[in-house]
C-alpha cells in the first residue's frame, strides 16, 4: 500500500489502474479507500498488498464510447472515474466526472459566445 499511496503522491493522483500481464484493468485503487480500507481499520500499510483492498473488475468504457453513455454509466454505478480501453481491452486512459464537467463547462462557453454573436442587438437590449 505504500508504494500505491507514493505512486499517487509522485503522480499528483487519487486513483490507481491496476492491470495485469496484458494491461488489461483488474483493480482501482483511490485515495480514499486508503482511509477507509486501510487506515481507519488500522490495517499495516507496509503490510498489506494493494490486492486486498483494490475494488476488482471495474466497470470500464471503450475509447470510442459516447459521453452521454459515459456519464449514464456513471450515475448508474455509482463511479467518478472510469478505466478507458481499446478495441483489446487493454487499459489506455481514465476518464473522470471532473474530465466531463470540464468538457461540458467548454462547450456551454463556446454556445454562449455563438448566442451572442448570432443575436441582434435590438434583441439584446430588451
Amino acid at each position: 500500500m505504500q508504494v500505491a499511496a507514493s505512486r499517487m503522491l509522485d503522480r499528483n493522483v487519487g486513483t490507481l489502474v491496476v492491470v495485469n500481464g496484458r494491461s488489461e484493468p483488474i483493480g482501482m485503487i483511490t485515495d480514499r479507500d486508503l482511509t477507509v480500507r486501510v487506515l481507519a481499520p488500522a490495517m499495516n500499510a507496509a503490510l498489506t498488498r494493494v490486492g486486498e483492498v483494490m475494488t476488482s473488475d471495474p466497470q470500464v468504457v471503450s475509447e470510442t464510447t459516447e459521453i452521454e453513455d459515459v456519464l449514464r454509466i456513471m450515475r448508474a454505478g455509482p463511479y467518478r472515474r472510469l478505466p478507458v480501453v481499446d478495441a483489446r481491452g487493454q487499459l489506455v486512459g481514465l476518464v473522470s466526472l471532473d474530465d466531463i464537467l470540464d468538457l461540458l463547462s467548454e462547450e456551454f462557453r463556446s454556445i454562449d459566445t455563438l448566442l451572442r454573436h448570432e443575436t441582434p442587438d435590438i434583441l439584446a437590449s430588451t
